[in-house]
């Protein structure tokens, strides 16, 4: 029994877990909007070095129609909108509730690959899904609890996160499409990433912001150090991993696997930034890890 794929899930939520370490710190400086901006472009020209590296081309212009069509979708769909979004969803109802709102991309995501691909799950998939994915809301809440201030919750902020869910799910789905016949990870990268990059460069363009985001990382080379560093770990590591999960196990697995990264936080935040741990978030974690335990299993 091979488990790449479920081996890549997992690893996808450490390498998104430490990226949102990396992105924090420079979304601190320079805001999410330009973030989101510079580490999709520093993404692509990683995925183009390494694709003539490995492949001698720059782009993967041998890759079929098929691929292009789907993986594009995804790329636009899941990287630019559905992290669009996102953001706005952390904006304007905090990290707590939108990374809450977020974890229901893999029930999206189970429902999308039954209606569109007929991926049916075996009963003891879905009880591994339900496990991790209840572990990992219940690590959610508790890290909420906190005294910090969040803002209050508004219908447009919830609308935001569920349409961030359903972006990050369907962008899953159309990967799955487009990672057919084997096709390399890397190369498959290439192609959303072109989209995004793309895509947000239209969105840019249209909202007059290309010049501020260019001036504001001028004038802040620390920022610009950390998003180049941020690119490598998050768009070029995480996202190649994640494709490669969609590509060797079922979407639903892949979703919740990908989706684990509030559990990895908890080492970081409490080995890196010394926050304490509560039971709540114990228990969490390893009811998680119990259903990853399962699904690996199963």
């Amino acid at each position: 029994m091979t488990l790449i794929g479920e081996t890549a899930g997992l690893l996808t939520s450490l390498f998104f877990a430490l990226n949102a370490v990396v992105v924090t710190k420079a979304g601190q400086q320079v805001g999410s909007m330009i973030v989101n901006r510079a580490r999709v472009v520093f993404a692509l020209l990683y995925l183009i070095i390494l694709n003539l590296i490995l492949y001698h081309q720059a782009l993967p212009f041998d890759a079929g129609s098929q691929h292009w069509t789907w993986l594009s979708l995804s790329g636009i769909i899941g990287l630019a909108l559905g992290d669009a979004f996102l953001f706005q969803a952390y904006l304007m109802i905090g990290a707590r509730l939108g990374m809450l709102l977020l974890s229901l991309s893999t029930i999206f995501g189970v429902l999308e690959a039954w209606i569109f691909l007929n991926e049916a799950l075996s009963p003891g998939e879905i009880a591994g899904i339900a496990l991790a994915l209840g572990g990992t809301i219940w690590v959610i809440f508790e890290r909420g609890n906190h005294k910090t201030q969040t803002p209050r919750p508004s219908v447009l902020g919830v609308l935001c996160g569920v349409l961030a869910a359903i972006g990050q799910a369907t962008g899953l789905v159309f990967s799955k499409q487009g990672m057919m016949d084997n096709f390399s990870p890397i190369s498959g990268n290439v192609i959303r990433m072109l989209a995004a990059v793309i895509a947000l460069g239209l969105i840019t363009l249209m909202q007059r912001e290309g010049g501020k985001t260019v001036q504001t990382l001028k004038e802040n080379p620390a920022a610009l150090q950390l998003l180049a560093l941020a690119a490598l770990i998050g768009p070029v590591i995480g996202v190649s991993l994640s494709l490669l999960a969609v590509q060797n196990t079922a979407v639903g697995i892949a979703s919740v696997l990908t989706s684990l990264s509030p559990i990895f936080m908890l080492p970081i935040g409490h080995f890196y930034f010394k926050e304490q741990l509560g039971w709540q978030a114990i228990a969490g974690t390893i009811l998680a890890m119990i259903g990853v335990a399962v699904l690996f299993l199963v």
